[in-house]
């Protein structure tokens, strides 16, 4: 299956609220790699790699979040797979 990847940057109250932890739960069901961090901004970054199918179904949750958090807004932008064999926190 072809690999597709996407860098996003979600916005809202998502830190301080398990959306890092909650984005690795998820992203492990769907089998993507890649990566969740904290933002200095106050956002939360994600590099995200799989089919264009389990894509479109993360990038969906990440508009969500988990339920205790608050997404204003997810901006993402179509990127090159580069071949990560995992997805975790990075700091």
């Amino acid at each position: 299956m072809k690999q597709h990847a996407f860098y996003a940057l979600v916005r809202g109250k998502v830190q301080g609220v398990g959306f890092r932890y909650s984005a690795v739960t998820e992203a492990q069901k769907l089998k993507i790699t890649g990566w969740v961090k904290n933002a200095a901004s106050g956002d939360v970054e994600v590099w995200a790699e799989g089919t264009q199918v389990k894509l479109d179904l993360f990038l969906e949750w990440l508009r969500r979040g988990p339920s205790w958090s608050r997404v204003d807004s997810v901006k993402k932008e179509e990127m090159i797979p580069k071949g990560y064999d995992s997805f975790g926190i990075q700091h």
